[in-house]
C-alpha cells in the first residue's frame, strides 16, 4: 500500500472521530454511555464511508511449487509392431507410470503419434505413416513458454512430412530418444526410392527412376525387374558391394493402353535376407490420350499469373500457357479454358473469339483493369467505376455447390486488391467467395462463378492470388491444398459436362499407405445442394467377388466416406441415393504397399544426432535402467517455487457495506430507543 494512501486513512479516521465527537459529544452536551456509543457507531460508518471513497488496495501473495512436465511422446506407426517392439513399449510406459521418483519430480503427459499427434497413452501400433516432425510442431506450440524434457519413444523411421532431425531446431525442449531397437545390422536389398509419374499420355514413353540400396559387407548380384501382369517389360542385372552400396537406375516404358496400367517393381532377393517386404514397390500410371490446355491471356506481366501456371500444371494432365491478346486469338481453338487476366481493350478480338468459339473463361480483374472495356466487352455484369481502389478479404461461402472445397483457409489469406465498386450481374451466379473490408462482410462476390449458354465462366474481382498461394505454404507447409483448389476450378471451368444431381470425386487408383477417401454432392431436382440425403457406397473386390456397402456422412458442403484400411486390388463402386433413382459408377485400384514395413533397424544414428543437438541422451529400449536417476538429477528439471501476487481492492469487500449497513441501523434503533429522533 502507498504511503499516500495510509496518510488518506488516517486523515479519513480523524475526520470521522471529529465529526462523531462534534455531533454527539460537543453539541449535545452530554457523556452518557448511550452517547458515547452512538459516538462510536457514527464513527464507524463516516470512517468506512470515507475508506470506499480512498478505496485502497490490499496485496495478497501466495506461494507454490510448480513441476516441471515430463512429455512421453510415443510412436504408434506399424513400424514398431513390426519391428517386434511393441510389447516392450507398453512395459516401459507402464513402468514410467508406476515410478513414484518420476511422479515426484514431474507432471507425466502422454501422446501418441503416427500421421498426427493426439494426448492419449491408448496404443493400437496401427497408424500407416509416421511424421515425427509435425508432432515436434505440435508440442512446441504446447510447450512454449514451459519446460518440458521429451521422451521420443520411436524407432526413428520418419515417413510422411518434414525431416524431424531438422524440424526440431524450433523445438526448445532437451530431448531423450528411447531407441527400439538396436544396432544389429543385417544383409538387405531394398528399393529405396521409386520415382515415376502419375499420369502418361498415349503413345508417349514414361520415365521411371529407382535407386536401390544394399547394406551388407559382401558383394552380391541380383536382379532388377519391372513386370505388368505376368509379363517382365524391364529387366536389369546389378551388383553391388561394400563399397558400391547403391544404384540408380533409369529407363522409359511405353504407355499404349488408356486407362489405369499397374506395376511392380521388384529387386530379387538374396540368400538369408531378413527382410524382402522393401524388395517390392507396386505402382501405376494412369494413360490419357489427351491433355486440357488453358491459356493464360494477358499484356502485362503479375506474379499472379506465375502462380496460377504453377498451381495448374501441378497437375500433369494440365498445361497452363501464356499468351497476349493478339496470339491467343491465333490459336484459340487449341485451348478448353481462357483466364484472361486484368483485360482492357486490347482484348476485344480475344473476347469475340471466345464468344464465337464458345470456350469457357475465368476473368481476374484487378488495379490493371480496364472496367470500361470489361464493362463493354461482355454484359453478364457491370461493375461501378469509381477509380479509387480497396483492399478486400475473403469470406468463404460454405453454401457452394458446384465442386466441394476443403483443406483451403481462406479465413487466414492476406486481401486481393482491385477497384472499389458494387459489381452487378445479370443472371444467378455461385459464390464461393464475399468480400469483406475491415471485417465487415459486405455481400458483395470476391469470386464467383456462373453457366450461360452451355459454358461456364468465373470472375475473380482482386489481383494477388500469388499471396494466397504463399499463405498456403506458411500456414500448412505445402501448396497442394491451394494447388488442388485452383484445379478444381479449372477442371470445373474447363469441363463441358451438363450438370447432374450427383457428382463424386475420386482417384483411379491409390498408394494403400494413402487415406482413402471419396467425396460426393448431391442436389435435389432444383439442383439446390441436398443435406437430408441418405448416400451409400458399394464396393465390389473384383478379384475375390464379394461386395460391402458404406454410408456417407455429411461434411460441410459435400458428403464423405473413408474407405481406409481396406485391401489392395481393384475394385468397382456404385454410388447410389436412398429412395432417388440417382447413382454413379466407378473403378479404382489400391496399390499393396506399406511404408512403415520397409526399415529394418531403428534409425539409431539419427535418433543419437537428435539427443545430442538437443541437449538430451539417448536410450535404447533394453538399457533404460539409467534414466529415471538421468531425468532427476538434471537441474535444468528442478521444482520451481512460484509466487502469486492478488490485488484486491478495498471495494470488493462486500462485508465492508454489511458494517456501513449494521452501524446505521443500530445508531437509528438507539436514537429511536432515547427518544432522539
Amino acid at each position: 500500500m502507498q504511503e499516500s494512501t495510509i496518510i488518506y486513512i488516517i486523515l479519513s479516521g480523524i475526520i470521522a472521530l471529529l465529526l462523531a465527537l462534534f455531533q454527539y459529544i460537543y453539541k449535545s452536551k452530554s457523556k452518557s454511555n448511550s452517547h458515547k456509543f452512538l459516538t462510536f457507531l457514527r464513527f464507524v460508518t463516516l470512517f468506512a464511508i470515507m475508506l470506499l471513497l480512498i478505496n485502497p488496495k490490499f496485496e495478497q501473495t501466495t506461494y507454490y511449487n510448480e513441476k516441471p512436465t515430463l512429455v512421453v511422446a510415443i510412436d504408434n506407426s506399424e513400424s514398431v509392431r513390426y519391428l517386434n517392439q511393441n510389447n516392450n513399449t507398453n512395459e516401459l510406459i507402464e513402468r514410467l507410470k508406476a515410478n513414484d521418483s518420476l511422479n515426484e519430480n514431474f507432471n507425466l503427459e502422454f501422446y501418441t503419434f503416427g500421421k498426427i499427434l493426439a494426448k492419449t497413452d491408448s496404443l493400437s501400433y496401427s497408424d500407416r505413416q509416421s511424421n515425427m516432425a509435425l508432432a515436434f510442431d505440435r508440442l512446441s506450440e504446447i510447450y512454449s513458454n514451459s519446460v518440458a524434457p521429451t521422451l521420443l519413444i520411436t524407432d526413428g523411421n520418419q515417413t510422411y512430412g518434414n525431416d524431424y532431425e531438422f524440424s526440431t531446431n524450433k523445438y526448445k525442449q532437451p530431448i531423450y530418444p528411447i531407441i527400439l531397437g538396436d544396432t544389429t545390422q543385417f544383409i538387405d536389398l531394398k528399393i529405396q526410392q521409386l520415382n515415376v509419374n502419375k499420369y502418361a499420355y498415349l503413345k508417349n514413353r514414361f520415365p521411371i527412376e529407382a535407386i536401390l540400396v544394399y547394406s551388407g559387407e559382401g558383394s552380391v548380384s541380383t536382379t532388377f525387374n519391372i513386370t505388368s501382369g505376368n509379363t517382365v517389360v524391364y529387366s536389369q542385372n546389378i551388383n553391388f558391394t561394400a563399397t558400391s552400396t547403391s544404384k540408380v537406375i533409369n529407363l522409359t516404358l511405353p504407355a499404349n493402353r488408356a486407362g489405369v496400367s499397374s506395376y511392380k517393381a521388384e529387386i530379387v532377393p538374396i540368400e538369408n535376407e531378413k527382410n524382402t517386404v522393401n524388395n517390392i514397390k507396386n505402382f501405376a500410371v494412369e494413360v490419357i490420350d489427351q491433355k486440357t490446355n488453358v491459356a493464360i491471356v494477358s499484356d502485362i506481366l503479375h506474379p499472379d499469373i506465375g502462380a496460377l501456371k504453377k498451381s495448374i500444371e501441378s497437375n500433369e494432365q494440365r498445361q497452363a500457357i501464356l499468351v497476349t491478346p493478339e496470339e491467343f486469338v491465333s490459336n484459340a481453338g487449341d485451348y478448353q479454358l481462357a483466364i484472361v487476366y486484368q483485360p482492357n481493350m486490347k482484348f476485344k478480338q480475344a473476347f469475340d473469339e471466345i464468344n464465337r468459339l464458345k470456350i469457357n473463361k475465368w476473368v481476374i480483374a484487378g488495379t490493371k483493369t480496364s472496367w470500361n472495356a470489361l464493362n463493354a466487352l461482355q454484359s453478364n455484369y457491370k461493375q461501378t467505376i469509381t477509380n479509387q481502389t480497396e483492399d478486400f478479404l475473403p469470406e468463404l461461402n460454405l453454401n457452394y455447390t458446384p465442386f466441394i472445397i476443403e483443406n483451403v483457409s481462406f479465413d487466414e489469406f492476406p486481401p486481393l486488391r482491385s477497384e472499389y465498386g458494387e459489381t452487378e450481374f445479370n443472371l444467378p451466379i455461385q459464390t464461393i467467395c464475399y468480400k469483406t473490408v475491415n471485417g465487415i462482410a459486405i455481400g458483395e462476390p470476391l469470386l464467383a462463378t456462373f453457366e450461360i449458354n452451355e459454358t461456364r465462366e468465373a470472375l475473380l474481382n482482386g489481383e494477388g492470388i500469388w499471396k494466397w498461394r504463399a499463405q498456403s505454404f506458411l500456414e500448412q507447409k505445402s501448396f497442394e491444398p491451394f494447388d488442388n483448389f485452383i484445379g478444381k476450378m479449372v477442371q470445373y471451368l474447363s469441363s463441358k459436362q451438363r450438370r447432374t444431381r450427383l457428382n463424386v470425386e475420386y482417384e483411379s487408383f491409390y498408394n494403400g499407405n494413402e487415406d482413402l477417401k471419396i467425396n460426393a454432392q448431391y442436389f435435389n431436382k432444383n439442383y439446390e445442394f441436398d443435406t437430408s440425403g441418405n448416400l451409400n457406397i458399394t464396393l465390389k473386390d473384383k478379384e475375390a467377388n464379394n461386395s460391402r456397402t458404406l454410408p456417407f456422412v455429411l461434411k460441410n458442403n459435400g458428403y464423405q466416406v473413408d474407405l481406409s484400411g481396406i485391401p489392395a486390388g481393384e475394385y468397382s463402386f456404385t454410388v447410389s441415393v436412398t429412395g432417388e433413382n440417382v447413382s454413379q459408377s466407378g473403378e479404382l485400384k489400391i496399390l499393396d504397399y506399406n511404408v512403415e514395413q520397409q526399415f529394418l533397424n531403428a534409425d539409431v544414428a539419427k535418433l543419437e544426432r537428435l539427443a545430442a543437438s538437443t541437449k538430451g541422451n539417448s536410450f535404447f529400449i533394453d538399457n533404460t535402467s539409467s534414466l529415471v536417476k538421468t531425468l532427476t538429477s538434471d537441474t535444468r528439471f528442478a521444482t520451481l517455487q512460484k509466487s502469486s501476487k492478488n490485488v484486491v481492492p478495498l471495494i470488493d469487500w462486500k462485508y465492508l457495506l454489511a458494517v456501513i449497513v449494521l452501524s446505521l441501523t443500530a445508531e437509528w434503533f438507539i436514537r429511536k430507543y432515547n427518544g432522539l429522533i
